[in-house]
């Protein structure tokens, strides 16, 4: 059997230890079945295909950086050609 380690809240790891004690086994035993309680219950659960292609993509819309600075402010990408460029107040 392979380890695993996690961090609890102290008032879960408190709930944990009682609970444990009621059924005189160990810690280990309740936290394996609660995580094979929840695999069997994602793993029986239908899968909702994506209504559309940014929730395909979930959270990795946005998080890729172009390296492109922020072309809202910056003039030159804003005015396409010369004569919608704002014209110099000096």
């Amino acid at each position: 059997m392979s380890v695993l380690t996690c961090k609890l809240p102290l008032a879960l790891e408190g709930r944990l230890a009682d609970l444990a004690r009621r059924r005189g086994v160990p810690k280990s035993v309740l936290v394996r079945e609660a995580i094979e309680a929840k695999v069997a219950e994602e793993a029986a659960a239908p899968r909702k295909a994506p209504a559309n292609l940014i929730e395909a993509l979930g959270d990795s819309v946005g998080s890729i950086a172009s390296g492109k600075r922020d072309l809202a402010r910056n003039k030159k990408h804003l005015f396409s050609t010369a004569a919608l460029q704002p014209e110099s107040r000096f």
